[in-house]
């Protein structure tokens, strides 16, 4: 009987002391630590070196997050801004040549009307002062004849130089002059089709002239050459800016919008393109994440950027070489400023989401 009770006494206490180590591995092992035999304590995701946040994502889990990076190259580029540009309606401008043209017709034909008007008086005048050689109401007449000519003159002046200051009102010196010019080459290509006049609303604030030639974005995404052919008299209601009109020789279809690249007039900008895929906004400025090693990625200020079209070019806190990610710099976002108690029990992480 007591050798059954001591062996009792023993059983229960390696019970005890098998549940005391069970629950004490428990407390003091790592979260999402694996439970195998010989495995290492996973290190934490995000971490702290040298000032800088680090991001931990191992290798498997960047390649089933698509997480890319390219490396930094330097680069030259012109700088430039964007404006809207507006492929305009034309026939306007047709009607206005030739209601003009018939204008000028009929000018010319009341001023020769009017100088033989004249002629006939001097001729009747002369006669008449020469003893009467022709009655006092011929001369009357001549110069009622003469006085009809004449005004008919100045209505016909008066209805030319009306047509002229409308062609100028709505379509500015280059095109008016085009249009009254007995010859002229981008009139007729204007005629046939072969070219066409965008709006071009520049910036109101860079303070810089309207560049000669520009870049417009065609409707398949092309780049289309546009040179200045005057200000534009009228602007966009839905566009604050300064107008210009721009012929480009690419038969853009009318009212179709766009987006012209015009070049500052800043010498060009040697330094290093960060893609704008690349950029992440945080706090409302442009940050990068740079890979630092296969498994790390430290997030970085983007500092006096320059913006270009394609992204931002910098001079500073940057190499050549550098490793940016510019395919998942989000995710990687999210993930630094994710809650470090919370861990995930999936295999594939943006698949939590769901």
């Amino acid at each position: 009987m007591k050798r059954r009770t001591t062996l009792l006494l023993v059983a229960s206490a390696l019970l005890v002391a098998s549940a005391g180590g069970y629950v004490y591995r428990t407390m003091n092992k790592a979260p999402g630590a694996s439970t195998a035999p010989g495995s290492a304590p996973q290190s934490k995701r995000v971490q702290t070196v040298n000032g800088e946040t680090v991001v931990v994502v191992a290798t498997d889990v960047q390649r089933a997050s698509h997480v890319d990076v390219a490396s930094l190259a330097t680069s030259v580029l012109q700088p430039e801004s964007t404006a809207y540009a507006t492929v305009i309606d034309l026939q306007p401008l047709f009607d206005l040549r030739n209601r003009l043209a018939a204008a000028r017709a009929d000018r010319e034909s009341s001023r020769a009307q009017a100088e033989a008007a004249r002629a006939q008086y001097e001729r009747n005048r002369v006669l008449f002062e020469d003893d009467r050689n022709v009655s006092q109401k011929s001369l009357q007449d001549a110069r009622a004849a003469l006085q009809t000519s004449e005004a008919k003159l100045q209505a016909a002046e008066a209805a030319q130089n009306s047509l002229d200051a409308t062609l100028r009102q709505q379509f500015g010196d280059a095109l008016a002059s085009a249009a009254m010019a007995p010859v002229s080459d981008l009139f007729q290509q204007l005629l046939a089709g072969r070219a066409v006049v965008l709006r071009v609303t520049l910036p109101a604030n860079d303070g810089l002239p309207a560049p000669t030639p520009i870049i417009v974005e065609g409707p398949d995404g092309q780049p289309v050459s546009a040179r200045k052919l005057s200000a534009s008299p009228q602007g966009d209601p839905a566009v604050q800016g300064h107008p210009y009109f721009y012929a480009a020789g690419d038969a853009l279809p009318v009212g179709t919008r766009t987006t012209a690249h015009v070049p500052l007039g800043e010498k060009s900008t040697s330094g290093l393109l960060i893609p704008a895929s690349a950029v992440v906004w945080y706090g409302g400025q442009p940050w990068v994440y740079v890979r630092t090693a296969p498994d790390r990625f430290t997030r970085r200020y983007v500092p006096s950027a320059l913006a270009v079209d394609r992204g931002f070019i910098v001079t500073s806190g940057f190499r050549a070489g550098d490793d940016v990610v510019i395919r998942g710099a989000q995710l990687l976002l999210s993930e630094e400023l994710s809650p470090q108690s919370i861990t995930t029990q999936c295999k594939d992480p943006p698949e939590c989401d769901d």
